[in-house]
């Protein structure tokens, strides 16, 4: 097939809030040895993409400069090193930049396969949160069937991701979110219990219900004043892990009961990991989640969806965190 040489494309004008997201022509990418050029039908939004618009987050080294880590579209053209797919098959990809755009190149080794059912809407919901949550929470952070989980931020993208993988795998999941309608939306998809942070402790609900251990793992993108909070409602040989600090990244912290609880606190950010890395992670995924995605047992949950043109209209909703589950950019 013949592709044109331009595209439209969503910038950052200059750094600040969404009114800075505008619509722009760029030429078309080419994918290299191992990549493919994807013709994109939808593109996730995140947070990261919202720290990248404020000037808080450098795509890492030769990543595009445009906004957007994870797409859904036809492959339209392949490196010459690619062997697993080929021209005209549905993918949803990580990537390390670009999203925000009709075409978008991505590591072949970062494509999975759009799950059984799925339109490119919901496929383009899946790799950035189920990417993070595998490598955080089962990885990382060695979750099991029969321990306890609490994720913070339980009505956000990766946390009604969270929440479902890890009832799926057998653990008992708690969730915090800033509503009693949030809460209610979470315990439907499967957590024993959401706790409302604004009107409740999180600590004492967490412990209440654990028989006054505490939890086995903690999944937390808050940090400030969460941070010594979270120590506390760990149980012995607990794990903490971070994915980001919506709250500050620094605290004072007495660190005297990560000894004594001989507690691991950890965490990761998943844009600048190698494409070797994520490669990893996507086989994991493919081995572990896809079944279930393929089976409806878990599933992404979409909150709206607005035109490419309309990523400011995308970027104000994120912003107002009355969202629940995804945000997506229908190209």
């Amino acid at each position: 097939m013949t592709l044109p040489s331009k595209m439209t494309a969503i910038e950052i004008r200059e750094f600040g809030g969404p009114e800075n997201l505008v619509p722009t022509s760029r030429p078309v990418p080419s994918p290299s040895t191992d990549e493919v050029l994807i013709q994109v039908s939808a593109a996730g939004v995140n947070r990261p993409d919202v720290l990248q618009r404020m000037g808080g987050y450098s795509p890492p080294p030769g990543a595009s400069d445009l906004p957007g880590l994870e797409v859904a579209g036809t492959i339209v053209a392949v490196g010459g090193g690619v062997s697993r797919f080929k021209v005209g098959d549905a993918v949803c990809a990580l990537v390390a930049g670009g999203g925000y755009a009709e075409y978008c190149v991505a590591p072949a080794v970062q494509c999975l396969a759009v799950p059984d059912g799925y339109d490119m809407i919901k496929a383009a919901a899946v790799p950035e949160t189920y990417f993070t949550v595998w490598t955080n929470v089962f990885d990382r952070g060695r979750l099991k069937g029969g321990e306890t989980f609490l994720v913070h931020g339980g009505a956000s993208g990766i946390g009604t991701t969270a929440i479902q993988l890890a009832k799926a795998f057998g653990a008992r999941v708690f969730a915090t979110a800033s509503t009693d309608e949030k809460c209610r939306e979470i315990e439907a998809l499967g957590a024993e219990r959401g706790i409302n942070y604004k009107t409740e402790d999180y600590v004492e609900v967490v412990k209440s219900l654990t028989d006054g251990n505490g939890v086995d793992l903690i999944l937390d993108m808050v940090g400030g004043d969460y941070i010594q909070r979270n120590i506390s409602a760990l149980a012995m040989e607990g794990r903490l892990v971070y994915i980001a600090f919506l709250g500050g990244a620094k605290a004072e912290v007495n660190f005297a009961p990560v000894m004594l609880k001989r507690l691991t606190i950890t965490g990761s950010t998943l844009r600048p990991q190698s494409v070797q890395a994520k490669s990893e992670i996507g086989m994991k995924l493919e081995e572990k989640v896809w079944p279930l995605l393929n089976a409806g047992t878990v599933k992404p949950i979409i909150d709206s969806v607005f035109d490419l043109k309309d990523a400011r209209k995308a970027h104000e909703r994120i912003d107002d965190s009355s969202h629940i589950g995804k945000i997506v950019l229908k190209v």
